[in-house]
């Protein structure tokens, strides 16, 4: 079995009934996802970042590792290396890659010209970058390094890039002095997207980067999230914002009904984004 596909079945296991082996679960996926979109941790950053115990941490990541889904050598822990995925960002940007397109094509078409907007780290963000040289002329705000490199000749576009301490793991660039950076700057609109979406929260396990995107959120008019179904009944260990803050959550078409409906029972605005296969 190739390390995607024992993921991918990993990603998919059934949250148990004990509460206590649910949020284990969560978090063990979490630590998967986070370790396969890096290439490599240290498992002291992996305590730090999940608020858990080195003892906790050594006891995920080895039932991780006799799973076959990760390594650990010398306080490091990788994922297992095949010629089906890279352990790298590269993974993380392409899993449900056509979702995303199409959350992101419905996204772009929320900006008109002469707009100011803020996009966050997001690999769903990124996907918005293909649709908005038709929307300029724009000025748009991020941390993200890789969508600063993709916008950064595009005509029409005013790029802003947020500086701070470098983050690897996420490619941006968080942190205290992002977030005065932020806090001096009033946009239209933030786009942003989150690792979780459970008990009409969402949720992200990193507290930088619930920190950062909180202050982007507090700096604009107007806050789109966008989220593929695989974020539905997930677990974080941050919460950063209620469903009802937002002014429209952009979902594909691939969402459960029962999801759909209960956002719009609550009063938010849902908005469902056709996918396009290979689009």
């Amino acid at each position: 079995m190739t390390l995607e596909k024992a993921v991918d079945i990993f990603m998919a296991e059934q949250m148990p009934g004990d509460s206590r082996q649910a949020r284990q679960l969560a978090r063990r996926q979490l630590i998967v996802e986070a370790v396969v979109a890096a290439g490599s941790i240290r498992i002291e950053d992996l305590t730090e970042r999940f608020g858990i115990s080195l003892m906790t941490a050594h006891r995920d990541i080895d039932e991780l590792v006799e799973r076959g889904l990760l390594r650990k050598a010398r306080g490091v822990v990788s994922a297992t290396s095949t010629s089906q995925v890279e352990s790298s960002d590269v993974y993380r940007a392409t899993r449900q890659l056509d979702e995303k397109r199409a959350i992101a094509e419905m996204a772009a078409g929320l900006i008109e010209p002469g707009q100011s907007v803020f996009m966050d780290d997001s690999t769903t963000v990124l996907q918005m970058t293909r649709f908005l040289p038709a929307r300029g002329p724009l000025t748009v705000i991020t941390n993200s390094l890789p969508l600063m490199s993709e916008l950064r000749n595009v005509r029409d576009i005013n790029l802003l890039g947020l500086g701070g301490q470098f983050y690897n793991w996420c490619n941006a660039f968080m942190g205290q002095m992002t977030r005065r950076e932020i806090a001096l700057l009033r946009a239209d609109l933030f786009f942003v997207s989150m690792s979780a979406i459970t008990d009409s929260g969402v949720f992200h396990q990193s507290a930088e980067t619930t920190e950062t995107k909180r202050a982007m959120f507090e700096s604009s008019a107007k806050r789109i999230l966008l989220s593929d179904h695989t974020k539905f009944e997930r677990r974080a260990l941050h919460h950063f914002a209620r469903l009802e803050e937002f002014d429209a959550v952009i979902v594909n078409q691939g969402t459960p009904p029962s999801q759909i409906e209960k956002m719009r029972d609550s009063g938010i605005n849902v908005m469902i984004a056709p996918v396009k296969v290979g689009g």
